[in-house]
């Protein structure tokens, strides 16, 4: 029987190799909706360099002022939370800005980077608007190479304009250019990682949760590495394994080393080239990992919309608590070492960290805050899952059977707010066992345990405020992060900049009380749980007046 082929015919203009057709357009196009998110994130990681320089330059007005920030700096301390403190023996203000809070810039750097791939590919495709566009004379990879390309201008813009914050201050140009380049390389780096992780999974949650992890992992290398330096042993090479830690060794103001951001340039294109060849390799709208298929029948206990939060969140879950856990226990390994590194630091940095007789303490209640901010950061993003329920049209069938509003909300912030409860215990147990092991103290499981936890109603606060937020205005939801933001500055800078106490009750992580270091404050434990409840009953009488946002 004889067989005819049939060929569908090309769409104009299109030929099988010009896969980018179409770039331009959506590029455009992409600019169109991030003409709000696009300056938000440029803009303000450049203010948030203007703003530690500005307050540096007030606090600074001797050379003594500027002994004492070298104490803390160039300890592990300062290393696990700033970097390996190049040139700090002849510290000057532009060598500590570049050296201690470059490194949080670049986090904030590598976040942009990788949400914003996410957000214009994976969530694209999930929501069905990038259907539409292939529907056109679009290339395959057009949109990863649009969304690439918007990514590297965000880096660029963010670069030039640290590098001319620096500058104008009267800071070497040469420096301050490295410093730009180093931050922006950064975040084309973690655009790269989320360039890969999108082909993986058909979620954006697990898009930008895999990509996430590569960053918290990357920060993590960076510190033990940094750590090590410092002290003079240890596997200082872990820093030479985080596209972080690429960025910290050009040294700005110091060796002023151009050649390490050759690697994170070559990182970026091999990431972003494995995307291309991974995106070739899947059906659109699927990930190159299948979802595993479900039961036929549903669970019984899954009749209840409670359940159905859990099962929504329960990935999230297990993801935050595997890394909590092993980050837990790498910090908590260097608990000895970090003593010993501290035996004989100056008076400053032993004040700052308790005392003589509290550095263990000392210690050990910065992580418990550390470990809270970063419970934080998961708390904001179960309210961001609660919007994606509701923006992509998956809570109105909920809705539409005897579940009110209220419940429906209930059940999300409840399985959230017990995951931060449970977040807090594993993060406590594995730097508690860590530390354990490192001293050979077997008591500060229990005393890490209650320093964790008692950071719970604060990060209670930070979730309940963004579900008031996302309640009222669900497209403002992204100011939240100016809490943990200021929570952030609060408790690692407050004693180098001179902040307000007025400034620093701000941060509802700085009423609990750093325990063991202090006592733990039960009278901010009960008021901040009050008001998490207070201001979650504000958000279900929003909810309930508002219409449902459908499809954003």
């Amino acid at each position: 029987m004889a067989t005819t082929t049939v060929r569908r015919p090309a769409a104009a203009g299109l030929s099988a190799g010009n896969a980018v057709t179409g770039t331009g357009t959506l590029l455009r196009f992409m600019l169109r909706r991030d003409r709000i998110r696009f300056p938000a994130w440029t803009l303000g990681l450049a203010l948030l360099m203007t703003y530690f320089a500005t307050a540096l330059d007030t606090i600074v007005q001797s050379p003594a002022d500027l002994e004492g920030l070298t104490a803390f700096s160039g300890s592990p301390a300062g290393a696990l939370f700033g970097g390996p403190g190049f040139g700090f023996d002849n510290l000057t203000i532009e060598r500590f800005l570049a050296g201690q809070y470059g490194l949080h810039v670049a986090v904030g750097a590598g976040l942009m980077g990788l949400l914003t791939v996410v957000r214009h590919t994976r969530a694209e495709e999930r929501s069905g608007r990038a259907e539409l566009i292939r529907a056109n004379v679009v290339g395959r990879h057009a949109q990863l190479t649009a969304t690439l390309i918007l990514a590297a201008t965000m880096a660029v813009l963010v670069g030039l304009l640290i590098a001319g914050t620096m500058a104008s201050r009267g800071f070497d140009v040469g420096g301050s250019l490295l410093f730009g380049a180093s931050i922006g390389a950064a975040g084309l780096a973690f655009a790269g990682v989320a360039a890969v992780t999108v082909q993986l999974s058909e979620y954006p949650r697990a898009a930008s949760g895999m990509a996430g992890a590569a960053l918290g992992a990357a920060f993590v290398l960076r510190g033990l590495g940094d750590m090590a330096a410092v002290q003079g042993s240890g596997p200082s090479w872990l820093s030479w394994l985080s596209p972080i830690g690429w960025s910290q060794q050009t040294a700005p103001y110091v060796h002023n080393r151009w050649w390490p951001l050759a690697i994170s340039l070559g990182f970026a294109v091999a990431a972003g080239t494995v995307g291309y060849a991974l995106s070739r390799r899947r059906d659109f709208g699927a990930g190159l990992v299948p979802p595993r298929p479900g039961s036929p029948r549903a669970a019984a206990w899954l009749a209840s919309p409670f359940a159905l939060a859990f099962r929504l969140h329960r990935a999230s879950l297990i993801g935050w608590s595997a890394a909590l856990l092993v980050a837990g226990l790498a910090y908590g390994s260097f608990t000895q070492p970090l003593l010993d590194g501290l035996a004989d630091a100056p008076e400053d940095l032993v004040a700052l960290m308790g005392g003589s007789e509290n550095l263990l303490d000392g210690y050990l209640g910065m992580m418990a805050l550390t470990m809270g901010l970063v419970v934080g950061v998961y708390a904001v993003l179960a309210v961001q899952s609660v919007r994606a329920e509701e923006a992509d049209g998956r809570a109105e069938p909920v809705l539409a059977t005897a579940v009110s509003r209220a419940v429906w909300l209930a059940s999300h912030v409840a399985v959230a707010a017990i995951g931060a409860l449970w977040l807090l215990l594993v993060a406590g147990l594995g730097i508690g066992a860590g530390a354990a092991i490192s001293t050979d103290d077997a008591g500060l499981i229990g005393e890490l345990l209650l320093g964790h936890l008692a950071h719970t109603p604060a990060v209670w606060l930070v979730l309940t405020a963004a579900t008031l937020v996302y309640a009222v205005a669900p497209r403002a939801l992204p100011v939240i992060w100016v809490v943990l933001g200021w929570g952030l500055i609060a408790g690692y800078f407050a004693p180098i900049l001179d902040i307000p106490d007025a400034a620093l009750r701000l941060s509802p992580f700085e009423h609990i009380g750093e325990y063991p270091l202090e006592d733990i404050n039960l009278i901010a434990v009960s008021v901040l749980t009050v008001l998490s409840a207070a201001v979650f009953q504000a958000a279900v009488v929003v909810i309930r007046r508002r219409d449902l946002a459908g499809r954003a």
